[in-house]
């Protein structure tokens, strides 16, 4: 891999990072408790703690996806970068972008 597409990919790393970390500041907000207080009545009570599950199991992807994203950016300069952790073939470069948090080709992801 060149320095070009390392550039390339890196630039997305950091975009996505950016992405990822307003989606979990967004769902952080929305997944706070809801306050008994509030009169809103049985099945908006239901509904509302059916949304706060959903919330918070988007918050858990969108946190394990910004962490893997950390990790392949620090991964970056690495020999290994690109490469398959299963089969240690290489990754292409579109896959990368795509989904730049991959760890395995298309391959070995299924």
């Amino acid at each position: 891999m060149n320095s070009e597409d390392k550039t390339l990919i890196s630039d997305r790393i950091d975009k996505e990072i950016k992405e990822t970390q307003e989606k979990v500041e967004k769902y952080r907000k929305l997944s706070k408790p809801i306050s008994p207080e509030n009169a809103i009545g049985r099945i908006s009570r239901m509904d509302a703690i059916n949304n706060k599950s959903v919330v918070e199991a988007a918050l858990r992807e969108s946190e394990h996806k910004l962490d893997n994203l950390i990790f392949v950016k620090s991964q970056l300069e690495s020999k290994e970068f690109g490469l398959c952790i299963k089969c240690k073939q290489s990754i292409p470069i579109g896959r990368i972008l795509f989904r730049p948090q991959s760890k395995k080709c298309v391959n070995c992801a299924n």
